[in-house]
């Protein structure tokens, strides 16, 4: 990034379209060479999570129309899980795709990842090492290199072009191996063992690169289904230990099987959150505001009309709620107040940079440093980790708690009010706020505490404690 923001608003990443234009640059150096290449990327951070240019300018088609296999990204070290894979496709052209590959990382979760070019087609292995006591040749793990994962290709169904008759694989061990076996599972008849094919060292292999390869009847295996065959290869070391990959659909015509993402994975991998982040800000912001001055212009057709309290539809119960739930001017006015505070004001001050750095100004849309211009605000949409929980979990859950706890004190008072209900008007009147009312209340035969009483003002004040228990553990995270 030009400018490194601490955590928490390091969320994004910033390229500027100078970067762009040098990794552009970079990738374009290797297209005139005369035989295939194969080029992968790796940055910090997802696709997701990567801001646009001062251009808007982003990467996605800049790798597409680079022909890239893969990117290769962390950032998120594997808090929303081990498999956060996907597929950019676009429409105009389907030979302009790329996958992007997520990895946990080392420092906690101690993930490590190995990554193959077999003549083009891109494979790799995660594996999670445990935190080790013993020696270090328990290190065992399989990476088959050829045929690929038929939910992780990306490469275009080539026709009428040999197919290879190849297996490939490579085996880690600390120890000798005895013997490789490759397995062919048929998933159309509940995964039945249809051929075990032996294995041997290729030619010019040393011990340090263990390539095991076999040849193979690729015609058995031609199918309209990218997942009916899978392929899972077996090693057996000197001390008799069997290790196993992984089984994986196979489809030796290059015919992509559907890689269905969990909800979490489409939440976090497939959304553009630099787009989300500003439709759910502006969508709470409006929120608040509305419900701050609706009320008021309502006041003013509803001023003598207290029809809508004697009714029990829905819409006069949201009038009320609206309507009564605004009427004390003093907090209604210390709402707007610090709505405007929290819109234009800073939220904090701070080490935004580093931690013997200058102090900045923490604002809703964005730090504001001495590097920065007076009216440039950085770190956005970085401040997405402060502001959404805040808006979302602590703002709008307030300003909806005193309206209904306005609400709920007119309720009562009006529940009251119809033992002086007047059969000419047909209206309830409803008394004001003194104190021969309390001593009504007292009257109707409630005990105890006026301001606990009843199911619904109880429930009210458990969600205002839960609400300042929240803000409390916002701040305690961020601050």
């Amino acid at each position: 990034m030009r400018i490194g923001l601490r955590g928490p608003s390091n969320l994004f990443g910033h390229p500027t379209s100078k970067r762009i234009a040098a990794a552009e640059a970079a990738l374009q150096y290797w297209n005139p060479h005369p035989g295939p290449v194969t080029k992968i990327v790796f940055g910090h951070f997802p696709m997701s999570f990567t801001a646009s240019s001062e251009k808007g300018k982003r990467y996605e088609s800049l790798f597409a129309n680079q022909s890239i296999s893969a990117y290769i990204c962390g950032h998120l070290h594997a808090t929303f899980g081990k498999q956060l894979w996907r597929l950019h496709e676009f429409e105009h052209e389907r030979a302009n795709q790329f996958w992007e590959w997520e990895l946990g990382d080392w420092k906690d979760s101690r993930f490590i990842r190995i990554i193959s070019i077999d003549r083009g087609e891109v494979s790799f292995f995660d594996i999670e090492l445990p935190v080790r006591t013993g020696p270090q040749d328990e290190f065992q793990a399989i990476l088959i290199t050829y045929p690929i994962d038929s939910r992780l290709n990306n490469r275009v169904e080539q026709h009428n072009q040999p197919l290879r008759n190849d297996i490939s694989a490579l085996v880690f061990s600390a120890r000798s191996i005895i013997n490789v076996t490759a397995k062919i599972f048929d998933s159309s008849s509940g995964f039945m063992i249809i051929e075990e094919i032996l294995m041997q060292p290729a030619s010019n292999q040393s011990i340090t690169k263990p390539l095991f390869h076999a040849k193979w009847d690729v015609e058995n295996y031609r199918s309209v289904s990218a997942a009916r065959y899978w392929l899972q290869i077996f090693a057996l070391d000197s001390a008799g230990n069997t290790i196993a990959s992984d089984r994986r659909p196979i489809s030796v015509e290059g015919r992509t099987s559907d890689f269905s993402p969990t909800w979490m994975v489409y939440l976090i991998f497939y959304l553009q959150w630099e787009n989300i982040y500003s439709i759910l800000l502006w969508s709470n912001i409006c929120f608040n505001i509305v419900l701050l001055c609706l009320p008021k212009l309502l006041n003013l057709f509803k001023e003598n009309d207290v029809l809508y309290l004697a009714q029990r539809n829905l819409l006069s119960k949201l009038l009320l709620f609206l309507i009564e739930g605004s009427r004390s001017k003093k907090i209604w006015s210390a709402m707007v107040i610090y709505l405007l505070y929290l819109l234009f004001l800073p939220w904090f001050w701070g080490f935004g940079t580093s931690q013997n750095g200058d102090i900045s100004e923490a604002y809703l849309f964005g730090w504001r440093t001495n590097i920065s211009s007076s009216d440039e605000r950085i770190g956005a949409p970085d401040l997405i980790a402060i502001s959404l929980p805040f808006m979302y979990l602590v703002i709008a859950p307030l300003f909806l708690a005193v309206y209904s706890l306005y609400t709920e004190r007119s309720a009562a008072y009006l529940h009251i009010s119809r033992k002086t209900y007047c059969p000419a008007t047909k209206v309830a009147s409803v008394p004001e706020e003194s104190g021969p009312l309390l001593e009504s209340y007292k009257e109707t035969g409630s005990s105890g505490c006026i301001i606990c009483s009843g199911w619904s003002r109880k429930a009210l004040l458990f969600a205002a404690a839960v609400i300042a228990c929240i803000h409390l553990k916002v701040r305690a995270v961020f601050f």
